[in-house]
């Protein structure tokens, strides 16, 4: 037999529905809230990145043409689009890289000094914070900033790209005036190839420096 009669019972169950009815319903809605909006921000991040494959794709085929026949406004307006969804992602920094190259074709070196610092300032991956940290000593070099280019090259560097960040080194110690140091780099980029590839500018500049130092 039940310890509480029928009319007992009835009054605990309001009383504890009283005390727990409400969280109860306000966890449950919270709950509820949570999840339909982790899916629709999912929902929203595909989307964007839908989008950003889409305006990458668009900006790519802008840039490949003949450096004559690009549209630089067409460019600039893209990434601007580009960089609205997000300015840090990698597709937008793949896409600053190639906006890069057509202000370089174009001579706008500051233009494209600009891109690459706001790319290092905040890089998708370690790829990209490579890619832009050697093309700005590129632009640096182009802009006779030889001593900036140097110090821009001396943070650690991955061994997939130690030969191109060596050789740009030389580069700059070359600009200058310092050949033995510049030769020194340019060895140090050729031990970081293999032999096959080891061939083309490299071994000009490592020739070019031999013959003077003959």
């Amino acid at each position: 037999m039940s310890e509480y009669t029928e009319e007992e019972q009835i009054a605990r169950i309001k009383e504890w529905w009283q005390q727990n009815g409400k969280p109860l319903l306000v966890g449950g809605a919270l709950a509820i809230v949570i999840v339909f909006g982790w899916q629709a921000w999912q929902q929203h991040q595909e989307k964007q990145s839908q989008t950003a494959s889409m305006l990458y794709q668009q900006l790519l085929e802008a840039t490949v043409l003949p450096s004559e026949q690009v549209d630089a406004q067409q460019v600039a307006s893209l990434l601007a689009e580009l960089k609205q969804i997000n300015a840090t992602n990698a597709y937008t920094q793949y896409g600053q890289l190639l906006a890069v190259k057509v202000a370089v074709d174009n001579n706008q070196l500051d233009d494209a000094a600009l891109e690459l610092n706001a790319i290092l300032q905040k890089p998708a991956n370690p790829t990209l914070q490579e890619l832009a940290r050697q093309r700005l000593a590129r632009v640096l070099l182009a802009q006779g900033k030889a001593q900036q280019a140097l110090q821009l090259l001396e943070a650690e560097v991955q061994p997939a790209f130690a030969a191109t960040r060596e050789e740009l080194r030389g580069d700059a110690l070359l600009a200058l005036e310092r050949p033995a140091q510049a030769r020194q780099a340019y060895l140090q980029a050729q031990q970081a190839l293999s032999s096959e590839a080891a061939v083309g500018d490299l071994l000009m500049k490592l020739d070019n420096l031999s013959e003077k130092d003959a």
